[in-house]
């Protein structure tokens, strides 16, 4: 077979001469298709972020048949975009724009394998949707402790892919700590059985760390075995407000202090956020008496009967006493819960109601945040004139979503075409506080470039050697991260 090469303008041309023949052999009518109207959905990310084209989407129905078409792309030069949920947002999960790749949707791999109370683990494949995963765990008296805005489309397969984050990496870490073992098939179709559940395997180099946070470009997730903790029985949840960032970082570390680890979540809102919430999402309500400059929400949970309640009671008091609280209020129900949790969760569709947005998904270590947010202000305050500055995101780990409003006197398209400039900016600033430019949503395509110029050429060459070694013909999706 020849490798598929291009015409003008970069418009693919045919596939390989009896490709299309042979996958139908292997994985069947229902494991492809050339259908544009099917593949639409899958070479755009949900938010927009990227788009690209594509002239076959991929559906195999098991991991032999995930191999099977791996083996047969390999041989072929054929490309392949590895794609879960398609909930990312740097285009790593979506083919380029040349309409080369092949998308390899892991949708049809959808089982729950087994549940293994005892152990406490989990065994799924990777198409299952995060939230199926986390109620097949609650069916057996336990918890995934993986939580995120998208888990009703997300796929574990992808969350495992870019690593995904959420909101309880503060107490349980970031997906790949949720990890005991893994299925891979490699680009040439071997299968690379890991599935071991074992909290102690000393026998050599980890290799299911390779392949977390990787992308797809350098094998593909088939299935794993995950790790569930003792569901809470006590969970209590406070909203509240604050004067400044620093009185929330200091505010957490009381919390730290006081509450230790039945801290889960710890998230940091900026006024203005909350405010766009509230105006453009009419089920929003602030819980508060009064209207404050920033906004913490901080969960505790364990797995004790009561005496939770108390014990935020106390802290609460403390904060009060010590002036890092201005107002706060803790929810009385569940209802409350998830009203309190919406203007967290909801900020992101708020905004694309009130204009254009400059996302940045950047960490700093903890003490760091009130210097970014601040520096941050003032540097892009002073290039774009009128921005509105609307961080918000996981305080707990450092993990601020730093993103820009256009503007109320600016044009869409002229506060968008400043993005690789205020992007630079931004990011400077994070190199400079010790920080990363992605915390939890990956490099992708988006990011390409910005790492090439941060990583140091040792690290860089370190990792062409691993994906060269792994995917020696370049065919798991190329171009992103790389």
């Amino acid at each position: 077979m020849s490798s598929l090469s291009h015409g003008p303008a970069g418009a693919p041309t045919a596939l390989p001469a009896g490709f299309l023949d042979e996958v139908e052999r292997r994985v069947g009518r229902r494991g492809w298709s050339t259908d544009p109207e099917r593949i639409a959905p899958h070479v755009a990310e949900t938010w927009g972020t990227a788009r690209g084209r594509s002239q076959l989407l991929l559906r195999p129905g098991s991991t032999a048949e995930v191999a099977a078409l791996l083996a047969l792309c390999h041989d072929a030069g054929v490309p392949v975009v590895p794609q879960g949920g398609n909930t990312g947002l740097v285009g790593g999960g979506v083919p380029d724009a040349s309409g080369a790749m092949a998308v390899l949707s892991l949708s049809r791999l959808n089982r729950i394998r087994t549940v293994d109370p005892l152990n406490d683990t989990i065994t799924v494949e990777a198409g299952c949707v995060l939230q199926t995963v986390q109620n097949a765990a609650a069916d057996a008296n336990r918890l995934f402790p993986l939580a995120l805005g998208a888990q009703g489309s997300a796929q574990i397969g992808g969350n495992l892919s870019s690593n995904a984050g959420g909101i309880e990496v503060l107490r349980h870490g970031m997906a790949r700590a949720l990890v005991l073992g893994l299925e891979v098939v490699l680009a040439d179709g071997r299968i690379w059985d890991g599935l071991r559940a074992l909290r102690k395997d000393n026998t050599g180099y980890d290799l299911k760390q390779l392949f977390i946070g990787a992308e797809g470009t350098l094998g593909v997730i088939t299935a794993a075995v995950l790790r569930l903790v003792p569901r809470p029985r006590e969970r209590q949840t406070a909203f509240l407000g604050v004067a400044s960032p620093d009185q929330a970082v200091a505010l957490l570390a009381l919390f730290r202090e006081r509450l230790g680890e039945t801290v889960g979540a710890f998230e940091l809102l900026a006024g203005p956020v909350v405010d766009v919430v509230l105006r453009y999402l009419p089920e929003a309500r602030l819980p508060l008496s009064a209207p404050a400059p920033w906004y913490v929400l901080a969960e505790v949970a364990w797995s004790f009967e009561d005496g939770l309640a108390a014990r935020l009671e106390q802290t609460l008091e403390a904060a009060l006493r010590q002036g890092l609280v201005e107002d706060g209020v803790v929810a009385a129900s569940e209802a409350q819960r998830k009203a309190i949790w919406t203007l967290r969760e909801t900020p992101t569709d708020a905004m694309a109601h009130a204009g254009a947005v400059l996302r940045h998904d950047v960490a700093v270590p903890v003490s760091r945040v009130p210097d970014l947010i601040r520096r941050g202000a003032a540097e892009i305050g002073d290039a774009i004139p009128g921005v509105r500055i609307m961080p918000f995101g996981h305080l707990g780990d450092g993990n601020v979503h730093y993103n820009l409003l256009q503007p109320e006197t600016m044009a869409a398209e002229a506060f968008l075409a400043r993005k690789e400039e205020v992007q630079s900016r931004v990011f400077d600033l994070v190199a400079a506080l010790g920080g990363t430019i992605s915390a939890e949503h990956g490099i992708g395509r988006l990011k390409r470039a910005e790492l090439a110029r941060r990583k140091s050429q040792v690290e860089l060459a370190l990792m062409r050697q691993i994906k060269h070694a792994l995917d020696p013909k370049g065919i798991l999706n190329p171009g992103a991260i790389l």
